[in-house]
This record gives structure tokens, C-alpha cells and sequence, in this order.
């Protein structure tokens, strides 16, 4: 069955598993997610439920939002997202959606906001190599040369330039998760996911698992 989950990046730590192996994991704070919205076929042509995330104070909630909010008796979230799922039947307006949901040893997909980087070179933003450092050159961290001839007398669509580089949607698939405590909401992932500390995240399950 489908599932997923909003969370908060803490930051990343290490744990030992079976015979002291040191594992490299991410801590997320996951949910608890409150169901704001349920969408039905019959209503809206398609299964989804809309679920809100964090704490906002109500100066920055507009009026819209606070009728949308009130008409599901919840609090002010900070984040609404909607997630596409098989099953909604056993989810009601107000239930809550918390860490338990997944289990150590699952598979799944991390999705955030990568870090901001502002306006980058060719060799940061794509790792290009360098030029000669010698001989009076004054090429060494441009893109290289674009000049053409008569024809086609143009720079191809898609050359790797300078440019702003992060604050890009990524997901890194097939990660594992470590741990699961319950009690604390903490969901332990092996590896890095993108984002920077407190960020917003996404869990869901993987697709390719």
C-alpha cells in the first residue's frame, strides 16, 4: 500500500549496527501529519488526501487558509501537500498521520530542496575541468571556447554555462531506513537526502524498490 509522510531534516549521525559497523544516517523528524482534505473520484475524479505539516503563527495565515483550516477543525500548518494513495478509506478529515507507518528495513523515496549555491561557474555548477594554468592563458575556470564558424553561427540549446545552481526539487530513491522511534516521532535514513538543516521532506515508498 502506498504511504507517505512529511518531515523536518535534523541533520545527519551515525549509528552501529551488527558487529559495530558504523552506518551513516539522516535524522528527519517525521509528522505528525493531520489529514486536512480527502479527495474522492467521485468529487474531485481522483483518491488523494491533503495533509498539513508544522506550526505557523496565525498572523501568517490568510483568511482563505484559515476557513480552509477551521472547515477541518485542525490548527494553522506551515505546509499543505497532497499525496495521490490507493487506499484512503481508512484515512478521515483529522486523523493523524505519524512516524509509525513505516519500519526498519523499508525501502523509500527522499524528496527536498536542495541547497542554495547562488550564481555558480561552469566548474562548480558542472565539474568541468579546468584549463591550463601556464603559458599566459586567462582560461582557467571559464566554460571554454563557443565560437563558431559561419554555420550554424550559434550556441546549441542545453551548453553547460554559468548560472544559479541549487534550490532544485531532488529525490534520491531506495534508501533504506535504519530506525523508526515511535515515541519521538524520528525516522533514521542510511545516507544523505538533499536539503538543508530543517528543511521540508518528503518520505514516501519506493517505486522502484
Amino acid at each position: 500500500m502506498k504511504k507517505a509522510i512529511l518531515g523536518t531534516k535534523i541533520g545527519m549521525t551515525q549509528i552501529f549496527g551488527e558487529g559495530g559497523k558504523v552506518i551513516p544516517v539522516t535524522a528527519i523528524l517525521a509528522g505528525p501529519c493531520t489529514v486536512i482534505q480527502k479527495k474522492t473520484v467521485e468529487t474531485d475524479g481522483y483518491n488523494a488526501v491533503q495533509v498539513g505539516y508544522g506550526e505557523i503563527k496565525e498572523k501568517n495565515v490568510n483568511k482563505p487558509l484559515k476557513g480552509h483550516f477551521a472547515k477541518a477543525n485542525s490548527a494553522n500548518k506551515r505546509y499543505l501537500r497532497e499525496f495521490r494513495l490507493e487506499d484512503i478509506e481508512s484515512l478521515n478529515v483529522g486523523d493523524e498521520i505519524k512516524a509509525d507507518i513505516f519500519e526498519a528495513g523499508e525501502k523509500v523515496d527522499v524528496s527536498g530542496i536542495s541547497k542554495g549555491h547562488g550564481f555558480a561557474g561552469p566548474m562548480k555548477r558542472w565539474n568541468l575541468h579546468r584549463g591550463p594554468m601556464s603559458h599566459g592563458s586567462h582560461s582557467q575556470r571559464v566554460s571554454g571556447s563557443m565560437g563558431m564558424c559561419s554555420f550554424p553561427g550559434r550556441v546549441f540549446k542545453g551548453k553547460k554555462l554559468p548560472g544559479h545552481y541549487g534550490v532544485d526539487k531532488v529525490t534520491i530513491q531506495n534508501l533504506e531506513i535504519v530506525k523508526v522511534d515511535a515515541e519521538e516521532g524520528l525516522i533514521l535514513v542510511k545516507g544523505a537526502v538533499p536539503g538543508v538543516k530543517g528543511g521540508l521532506i518528503t518520505i514516501r515508498n519506493a517505486v522502484k524498490a
